[in-house]
């Protein structure tokens, strides 16, 4: 007997019974779109957390003052801006390119009848190029409006909306107050991500200069003659400079500081780069995780297969005896069999597909944030998946069709 035959006889079977067949996919198709949007989802998510971190800036080290986790010291000595200074020369951290400093000054903004509780950062001119921030409307901090101590304020879009009505107005050339001292807006920021965990909301952020929060909004004054810093964000070289910009930050800060021991370090030093691989590594563990309980789908519909095909087995006994008798071989059963199973396990893996892109597209309507698509490789495993699961739970039920002798067969009641 020739495969095309084989497979017209297959064909027409399935056909004889279109609902059992069709129930017989179900679990494969629902196991299937399962992993392929959950697949899809994972993937969509770990893009996400890249390109949020990437909004952060490239190569970036994030230090701030924490208490020490050693019982031997328990005070918090601040970071000061001599200390920053001095991490600037190539002679102390030759593997920093540029080094940004933020004092937070928390307070009410208001404009008109609105106002709302921020945290009011003063930053230093070269904040926006550390952090790859770029302007909407109106200008960034100067120079000359640190130097003048200016009493200018640049808004993210969040506070623009919450005290103006509507993102999209340009208020530059207004005025707002914080804590009741009059500021000038001279610029917008471009909107950027949503923000994720620690990172918050990056559109509710106001920026002044630097020089104006330490010495307009409250004395900020050290005891080595310079201003408190409460966050250096540190530029490396590149990508393989972030290690030795991190020893370099922490040697210079764990002297400066008086640290003797381990543990009694005052300050964290976050790594961008660390913090991303690790972030990713918890995704992509979820991911493969959501996929394997997505993939007992894939089993129990397997199961289900051999199960249907032992019944056809059983029904079509005479059927079988007759082949046989009139000249069919095992081979010939075995290959009908093992077709009506495989088609089955196709079938449904191509509705699963279709299913996995209509998950993605409902996900991608719920979530805009999430880039998600189904990939070339999605398929071909969900396509390879199939034809397994057909070939192997249904080589049983066509194997024992193949073994039928024909006249027991023929007895067949």
């Amino acid at each position: 007997m020739t495969l095309f035959e084989s497979l017209r006889i297959a064909i027409g079977s399935l056909l004889i019974n279109r609902l059992r067949a069709a129930l017989t996919t179900l679990g494969i198709i629902i196991g299937v779109g399962a992993v392929i949007g959950l697949v899809s989802l994972g993937r969509g998510v770990e893009d996400y957390i890249a390109s949020e971190f990437q909004s952060l800036g490239s190569n970036v080290l994030f230090v701030f003052s924490s208490p020490p986790t050693s019982s031997t010291r328990r005070g918090i000595q601040p970071m000061t801006t001599k200390e920053a200074e001095a991490l600037r020369s190539r002679a102390v951290a030759p593997s920093i390119r540029t080094l940004a400093m933020e004092t937070l000054a928390g307070g009410i903004v208001a404009a008109g009848s609105n106002a709302i509780q921020l945290s009011v950062s003063g930053v230093t001119p070269n904040f926006i190029e550390v952090r790859s921030w770029a302007i909407r409307d109106g200008a960034w901090i100067s120079e000359a409006d640190n130097d003048r101590a200016a009493r200018v304020i640049v808004l993210g879009t969040t506070v623009v909306e919450r005290l103006f009505g509507d993102k999209m107005i340009d208020p530059v050339g207004r005025t707002v107050t914080v804590n009741e001292r009059v500021f000038t807006v001279i610029g917008v920021l471009e909107e950027q991500g949503g923000g994720i965990g620690f990172i918050g909301d990056q559109n509710e952020v106001a920026f002044m200069p630097i020089l104006t929060a330490q010495t307009r909004m409250g004395s900020t004054r050290t005891r080595d003659g310079g201003y408190r810093v409460d966050v250096l964000h540190i530029q490396a070289l590149d990508e393989e400079s972030m290690d030795s910009a991190t020893q370099e930050v922490e040697t210079f800060l764990s002297d400066a500081h008086g640290v003797q021991f381990q543990g009694e370090q005052d300050f964290t030093i976050i790594n961008q780069a660390d913090l991303l691989s690790s972030l990713g590594a918890i995704t992509g563990i979820l991911t493969v995780f959501l996929s394997l309980l997505a993939g007992i789908s894939l089993l129990v519909g397997g199961i289900g297969i051999m199960n249907i095909m032992l019944v056809s087995v059983t029904e079509r006994t005479r059927e079988i005896g007759l082949r046989k008798a009139v000249g069919a071989r095992g081979g010939d059963i075995l290959l009908q069999f093992l077709i009506e199973s495989v088609i089955l396990s196709l079938l449904g893996g191509a509705l699963g597909v279709a299913l996995g892109w209509l998950i993605i597209t409902i996900g991608a309507l719920l979530v805009p944030d999430l880039r998600l698509s189904i990939t070339t490789d999605a398929v071909v495993l969900a396509t390879f998946v199939s034809s397994f699961i057909g070939v192997f739970f249904g080589l049983y039920p066509a194997s024992r069709a193949a073994r039928m002798r024909p006249i027991d067969a023929l007895r067949f009641e």
